[in-house]
């Protein structure tokens, strides 16, 4: 086959069809090529790949495994032609083809088994565990904070001195040159690497592999699900016979038995013996108590049903079983009794039975309650891979059928071994035997529990029950064959298969001969004879003559005796005339059959007592009846009811069928004047007997002709004479598809053969040649098309049919070579007259295109319009028959133009079936193209068979092939293009062929944009690229493997400009797809274009795109994997190939996933680069993530953020990581120089770009993390990641005014593609994590975790072997600055990721060698970069890996010396150090500071130990750095106590960030940390505080700086946001100025910084609901961008504003804002809280069993049973609690205003922001108790005032003021009716009004029985006048309280008659009435004035109120009357 694909290489140029933008390429002639271009050096590595060596092909036969320990073949002699058939086809060895580098690479990965024992394990931070496991909570206390919130820096509270060192990096300072320093870190790196980069790669998905067409499973015999049933013991009361079982399968669903019989019984030797006299002998195999039972289709209700029977003896059943059920053991007398009389009966009536018993269980039920808990490795291990056998044959999943099995499916094949005890067993009744009663039976049984009138025997059967595996030892097959494994020694009981009757067609082709009959007796009908005969039994034999001595032994034994018997007795049913019998008779039948041949039935009665005077037989002849097995050579199966003929059977009756018997002479008598009176049924299990009448016919008539056959031939009923033999033929071929589809596929590897050999043989009839090759062709393709076509039958992933895929690969085999006829009979159309194939092919276009209106024009082979046609097709290099039309071929014009006839003698298969595809029409045609794959399969095996005959060194390869057949091959290839042309172009028919020709290469050239072509496209290259010569047909040898001879790199001195520009273009031209590559390496270059292609187009859902990745991965992944590629300079040539791939990839960056793509080549109007902004890459997600709310980090400055509109669609991260593992493939494998002389060649842009790629290389790589199998805390872990990503989303979402600062902060536009973010890390870091973790076994998951761990480290190394590439190249690039900044850029992203320590000693090697190459340039270029690097190498300094460690602390080491000696800038690099560690510090909650101690003690030891630095001053300034950083450590340790107690740890952080007051930096850092503290909780409002503090610290700063109109004037402007704000106000200037080196240099210190503080802050407050202080913040932003002119930036900031606005206006009264709870501490335990009240803010809607829950789970892990919560607001008295217990009591607050305040809060938000003062109200009565009646019911009204307004920077805040004052009964009352009313009014006036809550409220007013109720207030209140004149006023109030109240009752009324339904009338007439009640109740008070209060008033006189006056805030004057 590789002959053929150089065949057809230059044939597929034309029909790649290519857009014109390919500009398509003829490829080089590859044999001359060989011949003439090798090189001595590329031949050597061209064998090494093999050239195509002589054994390519390799064409085996293989035996066929065999199932039992000899093939089961028929023992007879001679076999007619059909058996002979059917037995070679079922032993012959398999043959298979195969080609012998075929799929290395493939196999290769497969094997990737064993690769865990090879890799090293890589140590990940990550999955270390930490020693010190989870400290005990201590019992939080502020107590040790107070007294240091003041202290300086520089106090330790710990000396660093005291710990040990870690141990040092050996030789960190002793390299003496550049060289050799980049020399020994490339080979630390090179060692220990791993060769295959794929191999550690998770296999791609299968569904794109076209090329891996999956080996189609070996044909084998069909089995179920297979059960093991034994049974163990069968008990009754009483054992006095021997008793003989059967059991077998019903499916009462489908109604049927499905399984045979199987016979067994539990007796000992000495009921045995009672039957010697009828068994001569036992064979082994009848003594089998173990069945395996097969099971296709499981269902819910299968039965396993077995019969229990006894010898014959006189009485009924019911009779027989009495002393059964009434005697028990202990009565041995009777019993002795009866077992002599059970002898007697045995010997005299022995081969007699009769029906006992039986008994059921649904095996199903046992089986789902017994299965197992499928744990994967295990069962899959067991079973062998049973699962998939089982599937290839149940039905196709969208058949009816399938959906009732699938629930129970799975449990079959795994259930645990059980062991069944059945109780209940049945008396058989007489009348009640036969199948379908006992269907009956079962579904009564399944309907109800009790089983109705049937009578039991007391007893058991004891059965085990188990899955069947694998085949137990000592089995035998359903033909007593035995089974491998056989048993060594002779085993004592055998193991029997029972052959299942499956319930539903099962398709799977025959594979072993099987010739079975069952025969089953049904009914007798003898109820109209007059005779006696009344105890009946049939005697049935196998006659093969009408002798009685040729009764065949060929019925199977029952149990205990012969296998093999000659007659078998049915058991006898007692005095019944017409009884039913259940017995089934299986036969083995010969494998000839003659007419003589006939089942005999001899009917006899039997006389179960012995009379007197007879001594003889106890069998008295009835009569006979008889069925010929055969008719009209059809085997006899079905129903039949035949007559009985009495006395004798006459000469030559088994010729003739009973009904027919001819009349005989002397004439005959029959029973019943010839009525049918017995019923039975046949049945066949046969592989031989076809059973069907088309497949019959068609053997028939082709054994026929195979000769030997006697004429006229009888086919069925008629009689076929020579002449029309031939006739009868092609009907039979052609009615072969019409067959059934069961008995079709059945004999469908024998059809097919028979087929085959009738294309290929012209058969001799009657003297002529007769030629079938185009009917048999034409009824191949249809019965393909049918198997296609049904629903049953299942497919394989391509959609090919397993069946004829089966076939093609395992069974079929050239037919025998035709036997010769004599060469002058030529063929009579032998191949329809041969013309020159580009003849035929241009007809066959023709009469395709043919004018339909008139198909008949004829159309000579030279015509113009012929001519014309040629053109076109020449001159486009399409060959393309265009609309569906398929017109017939017609014959004669082939046969005019007969060139030359092809001589008959001696056709090649695959020639024939190539000219039989060419010359084939209409439906057929459609067909074999429809189906080609299957005709391509059988051409291309062919093939291999013919060159495996040829003598291959007397040929040449191109003489392999005739070229007539070349010449079909093309023309094939060209119809199927043309076919894929017209299903993508429907044209019009009716059009000219020139134009039709034009429109359509019009097309094809333009069709770039169909995705389903290119798609159609990929797979076609995919499969062609995974011929495993395809790298010698790319020519790979001859690609260029390494750079040119060019300056040596390490002479600085010679810059590029000293190679030729030529030169220079050359090494980029590698990295593009030039003409002459894709000539030379032709497919090669056709599929990298079709990736480009790809990968530029717009396609919905990037499907195309992921086709063309997967085909370049999967093509890179063989090659990586192949054992011939394995010596480097191979795979240096082979990467050569791949090199444009490179230049694709860093192409399409923009849509990898997880990347912005940015507006590429912005330029501004002057054509200079804006601030070279348009070079920067786009920064990556996980960069954004490293950023997000860290101030350290400055990776990707100046990114620009990109426009929404110019995104492309992004590729998913699965693609994006095959297509990068594509690109790191090349660049580990390709020559170090080439890379090396590229990367100094390429314009800087190009360069940003590859950076940029690498950047996203790392990300996309990164270690996922060891899983554990427990699933929960993987949904934990992607939980929590979310949570983050959202966070990341709300700190830099937006492109407003922040954008400045984002670019420099390295932020980016996240609206763009937010859904991919937020999924880019879940499913690109960890591959495979969607599979579900739970089912993956710990040695998995470990061995999974190893190989992505070495993935990981294998990916960032060759991205650090490619920097350092770059990094060694910059002395002779032009534009090192931004190479070294741009490398380094990398390096700290790959630090942010999750890295082995392997990889990070190789890149703290590097980060040495930068900061020693270019320390200058980074510290003073570089500055934000260096406060990155500060953070990363501090952070690993605290790792609890001791070799990762150890590098950072060199590295920190390195970088403070050379800071200090060579840029003598320290003073930076300790304030970035500092204010790093303060980040870490406040960020990561799992920090372990002992790790960085001893870190800090190991720094201090370089410092102290490096001799050259001992004079200077550097030691000492570490010295004190290092102090500085341990007390921060020190703040960390406390911070950690509290982690579980958020408001504690805010408290905390708070004071830490204020004793930071005097180095705003670090302030700033604190409170930074504090707003990602709260964004974790989710406080937006409080995190949005933080940043606003932050912002008004740098606004302090920056206007001690610089003095801008725009700028806010300090924290002052930022009072309307916060009145806490103005603790930001700086300490005095002498103190501390800004100017000073290192203070205020951070990045937020700038306009930008604080415009970027304020974004986030009014994003965050957007997200906390509180739109109104967006606007505020705005306010501040806005002079700055009006300042700046920054129009987009204010554009998109009012945008926001707007959008905050209408939030406003949308949301009004739905916004929720916090709840606030009064919470106080009592108790000693508490420390410093003790007798503190704070008020904690709590989110919307919180209850107070949710905060009180909270508090309390907290407190009791640091206090247990000593923590009380006080569960009311009663006054704490202190004297009354326990000194040794905790208190907690916690209160709902709501915000308290005057009422001069209510009138500027008029909003909602107004009411909700700025809260100092809260209330909570306490009821009490006088006597003590809480509530009492409402003359006695006080209120007591509580205000506290917090030190510092809500919002705050914390959520809970010091209670600092407390006033109380009550209100008496009148006064409360006063109150709730105040509330009433408001409520009535404002439920009565609302726009949409809520009738439930109306009438709610009504009913609560109005209602006569409400408790309490108005009714009852105003009873109390108003009834008479107050004595005291102090309440007069109350009264009056209470009482204008009512008038209103019941103004607005009736309003309510009036308002609810309009909303109520009907069936609410008279609701509403008893409100109307209960209100008109209450009205007149009130009247009488409510008119009664006082009549003090309305006198004319002279003076006004206050009364004095009576309410007490402790700090009232009611105006009380003094009384001075």
């Amino acid at each position: 086959s590789c002959e053929l694909c150089v065949l057809i290489l230059p044939l597929l140029h034309p029909f790649i069809l290519q857009p014109q933008s390919y500009e398509a390429v003829e490829p080089l002639d590859l044999e001359e090529f060989l011949m003439s271009q090798l090189r001595s050096g590329d031949s050597a590595l061209m064998q090494e790949l093999g050239d195509f060596p002589d054994d390519d092909l390799k064409v085996e036969q293989v035996e066929k495994e065999c199932r039992t320990v000899r093939h089961s073949v028929p023992k007879d002699g001679w076999l007619d032609p059909h058996v002979r058939d059917c037995v070679k086809s079922y032993t012959q060895p398999w043959l298979l083809v195969s080609r012998r580098c075929q799929g290395d690479g493939w196999s290769a990965y497969s094997e990737r088994v064993g690769l865990h024992k090879l890799l090293r394990k890589q140590t990940f931070e990550s999955d270390v565990e930490p020693d010190n496991q989870q400290k005990p909570v201590k019992s939080p206390t502020l107590a040790g904070l107070s007294d240091d919130s003041g202290r300086t820096l520089t106090s330790s509270d710990f000396n660093l001195r005291s710990l040990t060192p870690d141990k040092r990096v050996e030789g960190l300072l002793a390299f003496s040159s550049h060289e050799e320093l980049d020399r020994f870190n490339q080979e630390a790196r090179q060692g220990n690497r791993h060769p295959e980069l794929f191999a550690l790669y998770p296999p791609a998905d299968e569904e794109d592999a076209v090329e891996l067409r999956p080996i189609p499973d070996c044909p084998k015999e069909h089995t179920g699900d297979r059960i093991l049933i034994r049974c163990q013991t069968m008990k009754f009361e009483i054992e006095i016979e021997p008793l003989f079982a059967t059991m077998a399968l019903y499916d009462l669903k489908e109604k049927k038995k499905i399984s045979e019989d199987f016979h067994f019984d539990l007796n000992s030797e000495q009921l045995k013996n009672f039957l010697k006299p009828h068994t001569p002998h036992i064979d082994p195999s009848t003594q089998a108590k173990s069945a395996i039972f097969s099971v296709t289709y499981p269902s819910p209700d299968i039965y396993l049903v077995i019969k229990v029977e006894k010898v014959l003896q006189q009485g009924e059943i019911g009779e027989c079983a009495d002393p059964y059920m009434t005697l028990r053991e202990c009565d041995s007398g009777k019993l002795e009794k009866l077992r002599v009389q059970a002898e007697t009966f045995c010997q005299r009536l022995g081969r007699y039975r009769m029906p006992f018993a039986w008994a059921t269980v649904n095996i199903m039920d046992v089986i789902s309650t017994a299965a197992i808990d499928r744990d994967v490795t295990d069962s899959d291990s067991l079973k062998g891979g049973v699962s998939i056998d089982r599937k290839a044959q149940l039905p196709r999943r969208n058949s009816e059928r399938y959906n009732t099995i699938d629930d129970q499916f799975c449990n079959v094949s795994a259930f645990k071994p059980a062991t069944i005890t059945i109780n209940t067993i049945f008396k058989q009744e007489g009348d009640r035997l036969s199948d379908e009663d006992l269907l009956k039976f079962l579904s009564e049984i399944k309907k109800t529990s009790n089983q109705r009138r049937v009578k039991t025997i007391p007893g058991s059967i004891k059965l085990d029950m188990s899955p069947v595996h694998e085949t137990p030892l000592g089995s035998l097959s359903t033909e007593l064959i035995p089974l491998i494994p056989v048993s060594e020694k002779n085993q004592s009981r055998a193991i029997k298969e029972v052959l299942e009757f499956p319930s539903s067609e099962v398709y799977v082709p025959h594979n072993v001969y099987r010739n079975l009959l069952y025969v089953y007796p049904q009914r007798l009908n003898f109820v109209n004879r007059l005779t006696s005969a009344r105890n009946i039994t049939i005697k049935i034999q196998f006659m093969s003559g009408e002798d009685p001595t040729c009764s065949l032994p060929v019925i199977f034994g029952k149990s205990s005796g012969p296998e093999f018997l000659q007659a078998v007795y049915t058991p006898v049913t007692y005095h019944n005339k017409s009884p039913d019998f259940y017995e089934e008779v299986k036969m083995a039948l010969p494998a000839r059959l003659t007419e003589r041949h006939h089942l005999l039935f001899t009917f006899y009665q039997i006389s179960c007592q012995q009379k007197q005077n007879q001594s003889g037989s106890c069998e008295t002849l009835i009569g006979y009846s008889w069925l010929p097995m055969v008719n009209n050579d059809r085997l006899q199966t079905g129903q039949f009811c035949l007559p009985i003929i009495l006395d004798r059977l006459p000469v030559n009756y088994s010729l003739h069928t009973p009904e027919k018997l001819p009349p005989q002479n002397p004439p005959v008598k029959w029973m019943e004047s010839h009525k049918g009176l017995f019923n039975l049924e046949v049945q066949a299990v046969s592989s031989v007997h076809t059973q069907d009448n088309h497949l019959e016919r068609f053997f028939t008539l082709c054994h026929a002709l195979e000769g030997g056959a006697t004429f006229p031939l009888r086919v069925r009923e008629e009689k076929i004479q020579e002449n029309k033999l031939e006739h009868e033929l092609k009907l039979s071929i052609i009615s072969l598809s019409s067959s059934r589809l069961e008995p079709l596929v059945l004999f469908l590897h024998l059809v097919l053969d028979k087929l085959f050999t009738l294309i290929m043989q012209p058969m001799v009839i009657a003297g002529q040649t007769a030629n079938l090759a185009q009917i048999a062709f034409e009824s191949v393709v249809s019965i393909v098309n049918s198997l296609h076509n049904s629903q049953e039958l299942i497919r394989d992933q391509q959609g090919r049919n397993s069946l004829l895929a089966t076939y093609l690969y395992w069974v079929f085999r050239l037919p025998d070579p035709p036997r010769d006829i004599l060469p002058s009979a030529e063929s009579r159309y032998s191949t329809m007259g041969r013309a020159t194939a580009s003849a035929v092919g241009s007809m066959l276009l023709q009469s395709r295109i043919r004018s339909s209106s008139n198909p008949d024009i004829p159309a000579p082979p030279a015509s113009a319009d012929d001519a014309e046609v040629k053109n076109i097709l020449s001159a486009k290099g399409h060959n393309n028959p265009g609309s569906r039309m398929s017109t017939i071929v017609d014959l004669n014009n082939f046969q005019n133009s007969t060139g030359s006839t092809r001589p008959s003698n001696r056709k090649q298969f695959h020639e024939e079936l190539a000219l039989q595809m060419v010359v084939s029409t209409g439906v057929c045609r459609e067909n074999a193209y429809k189906y080609a794959w299957f005709f391509f399969e059988l051409l291309v095996k062919s093939m291999a068979q013919h060159v495996s005959h040829l003598d291959k060194h007397s040929v040449p390869r191109r003489n392999h092939f005739s070229d007539r057949f070349k010449d079909d091959i093309t023309t094939i290839v060209s119809v199927v293009t043309a076919e894929i042309g017209t299903i993508l172009v429907k044209q019009q028919k009716t059009v000219s062929k020139t134009f039709y020709f034009h429109c359509l290469y019009m097309f094809l050239t333009k069709c770039v944009s169909m995705p389903t072509l290119i798609s159609m496209r990929l797979e076609f290259l995919r499969i062609l690229c995974s011929h495993e010569h395809y790298l010698n047909l790319s020519l790979f040898f001859s690609s260029p493997a390494s750079a040119p001879a060019s300056p040596c790199p390490s002479i600085s001195s010679q810059s590029s400009s000293s190679c030729s520009f030529q030169e220079q273009q050359r090494i980029l031209g590698l990295f593009e797809l030039s003409q002459e590559f894709k000539q030379k390496h032709y497919l090669t270059g056709l599929l990298l274009t079709e990736l480009s292609a790809a990968l530029d187009m717009e396609s919905e859902g990037g499907k195309v795109q992921r086709k063309a990745i997967n085909a370049i991965y999967s093509l890179l992944c063989s090659h990586d994997l192949d054992h011939r590629c394995i010596k480097p300079e191979v795979r240096a040539k082979v990467a050569a190939l791949y090199l444009s791939l490179v230049g694709i990839i860093i192409d399409s960056t923009n849509y990898l996933d997880f990347t912005v793509s940015d507006t590429r080549g912005g330029k501004n109007k002057t054509g200079v680069p804006e601030d070279d902004l348009e070079n920067v890459p786009p920064i990556n997600q996980s960069v954004a993530m490293a950023i997000a709310g860290n101030p350290f980090n400055t990776l990707g400055r100046n990114v620009l953020v990109s426009m929404a509109s110019m995104v492309k669609s992004t590729l998913a991260a699965d693609t994006s990581r095959h297509l990068l593992v594509c690109f790191l493939w090349v660049m580990k494998n390709a020559d170090r120089s080439l890379i090396q002389r590229w990367t100094i060649e390429m314009p800087s842009s190009l360069l940003n770009k590859l950076l940029e790629l690498l950047t996203i290389c790392v990300s996309c790589f990164e270690y996922g993390g060891k899983q554990s199998g427990d699933k929960v805390s993987t949904q934990a872990l992607q939980k929590s990641q979310q949570a983050k990503l959202q966070l990341e989303e709300a700190l830099l979402r937006g492109m407003g005014a922040r954008g400045e600062m984002m670019k420099r902060v390295g932020g980016m536009d996240r609206t763009i593609g937010q859904r991919e973010n937020l999924r880019w890390r879940k499913d690109l870091t960890q591959w495979r994590q969607t599979n579900d973790r739970q089912d993956k076994t710990k040695a998995e998951l470990d061995q999974e975790a190893l190989i992505s761990g070495n993935l990981a480290t294998e990916t960032n190394l060759i991205v650090l072997d490619l920097l350092e590439t770059i990094v060694q190249a910059v002395p002779l690039a032009e534009c090192k600055d931004s190479m070294v900044g741009g490398v380094l850029k990398v390096l700290l992203h790959s630090l942010t990721c999750n890295q082995s320590t392997t990889f990070l000693s190789h890149t703290f090697s590097t980060l040495r060698a930068l900061v020693v190459k270019f320390g200058d340039l980074l510290f003073e270029e570089e500055a934000e970069q260096c406060a990155d690097l500060c953070q990363k190498v501090l952070q690993y300094c605290s790792s609890p890996v001791d070799e990762n460690r150890s590098q950072a602390c060199a590295t920190l080491y390195l970088i403070m010396r050379y800071s200090y000696s060579n840029a003598s800038n320290f003073s930076r690099v300790k304030m970035q150090v500092t204010m790093s560690l303060a980040s870490l510090v406040g960020k990561s909650s799992d920090f372990q500071e002992e790790y960085l101690r001893c870190s800090l003690r190991t720094i201090l030891a370089y410092a102290e130990e490096d001799t050259e630095m001992q004079n200077t001053q550097l030691p000492s300034q570490v010295d004190e750095l290092l102090r500085n950083l341990n007390s921060i450590l020190s703040d960390t340790v406390k911070m950690r106590e509290f982690q579980e107690d958020p408001e504690m740890l805010m408290d905390l952080m708070y004071r830490i960030a204020k004793g930071y007051q005097t180095s705003p930096d670090l302030r700033l850092t604190w409170l930074q940390n504090m707003a990602e503290k709260h964004n974790n909780r989710k406080c937006y409002t409080e995190s949005a505080m933080c940043l606003v503090h932050a912002a008004a610290l740098v606004a302090e700063y920056l206007s001690m700086l610089e003095d801008h109109k725009y700028l806010p004037v300090g924290s002052v402007t930022f009072q309307n946001i916060s009145p806490n704000v103005l603790e930001e106000s700086a300490v005095s200037d002498d103190i501390l100025s800004p100017d000073e080196d290192g203070v205020c240099s951070g990045r937020y210190f700038t306009e930008s910084g604080l415009v970027g503080l304020l974004e986030q802050a009014a994003e965050l407050f957007s997200n906390g609901g509180l739109y109104e202080a967006v606007n505020e913040v705005y306010k501040i932003i806005i002079p700055a961008l009006e300042a700046h002119r920054d129009f987009r930036k204010l554009a998109s900031t009012h945008e926001k504003l707007q959008r905050a606005f209408d939030n406003i206006i949308q949301k009004g009264h739905k916004r929720m804002f916090g709840t606030y709870f009064r919470v106080g501490f009592y108790g000693a335990k508490f420390g410093d809280l003790d007798e503190r009240e704070f008020i904690y803010k709590e989110p919307a809607i919180t209850h107070l069993p949710e905060i009180s829950h909270r508090l309390e789970n907290f407190y009791i892990q640091c206090f247990g049973d000593a923590l009380v919560m006080i569960k009311d607001s009663t006054p704490v008295d202190r004297k009354q609690l326990n000194p040794s217990k905790a208190y907690i009591q916690i209160t709902y607050v709501e915000p308290f205003f005057d009422d001069y305040e209510m009138k500027d809060r008029l909003t909602n938000f107004e009411k909700n922001f700025n809260l100092r003062r809260f209330m909570y109200t306490t009821p009490f009565t006088k006597s003590g108790r809480p509530r009492g009646e409402l003359y006695e019911q006080y209120k007591r009204k509580t205000i506290l005032t917090t030190m510092h307004a809500f919002p705050y920077v914390k959520t809970r805040i010091n209670v600092i003021q407390k006033e109380e004052f009550d209100l008496t009964p009148i006064e409360v009352a006063i109150e709730d009716m105040q509330k009433k009313t408001r409520e009535l009014a404002v439920a009565t006036h609302r726009e949409q009004p809520d009738a439930k809550m109306l009438q709610m409220l009504l009913q609560g007013s109005v209602g006569a029985t409400v408790n309490q109720g108005p009714l009852e207030v105003a009873q109390v209140f108003l009834n008479e006048i107050p004595a005291d004149p102090k309440l007069f006023r109350h009264h009056n109030k209470l009482r204008l309280c009512f008038k209103e109240f019941i103004m607005r009752c009736g309003e309510a009324v009036e308002k609810n008659k309009h909303l109520i339904t009907l069936d609410q009338k008279e609701y509403q007439q008893e409100l109307k009435k209960n209100y008109n009640r209450l009205r007149e109740s009130l009247r009488p008070m409510l008119e009664r004035k006082i009549p003090e209060l309305y006198k004319p008033i002279i003076r006004p006189r206050l009364e004095k109120r009576d309410s007490f006056k402790r700090l009232s805030f009611r105006r009380a004057q003094e009384e001075n009357s």
